[in-house]
């Protein structure tokens, strides 16, 4: 019979999930998403539209890797590189995913409200 496994607490579940959509990626693009607005801009963007640019873009990067890691779960099961990742072991269910990836989405199309009309009609090819 297979093993039990014990529910896993909040920061581990939050841990697993930062490794799913690997995080420090998010973190790496940051300068890019900034250097576009400051081009946009032609000039340094105030301190409020930085903060609703950064959550536009950790909002869309989370949705996205989401999305992409419900895709290739069962890909990713047979891979031997990628089959211990938490989804295809288990340790995260893919309506876990899901629920965040849609809320991600919708954190996306709610900071590009807060940047302008074309940014939140833009926001579903974003």
């Amino acid at each position: 019979m297979g093993e039990e496994r014990k529910p896993l607490g909040l920061f581990a579940q939050l841990g697993l999930f930062l490794e799913l959509i690997k995080f420090p990626h998010t973190i790496f693009a940051l300068p890019f998403a900034l250097t576009g607005a400051v081009l946009a801009a032609q000039g340094w963007p105030d301190g409020e539209q930085v903060f609703w640019i950064l959550v536009a873009m950790v909002g869309a990067r989370t949705g996205a890797m989401g999305v992409n890691r419900l895709a290739d779960m069962d890909l990713d099961a047979l891979n031997p590189r990628t089959a211990r990742r938490p989804l295809p072991v288990g340790l995260i269910r893919p309506l876990t995913v899901l629920v965040i990836v849609i809320v991600s989405f919708g954190l996306l199309v709610f900071a590009a409200a807060h940047l302008n009309r074309l940014c939140l009609y833009l926001s579903p090819v974003a």
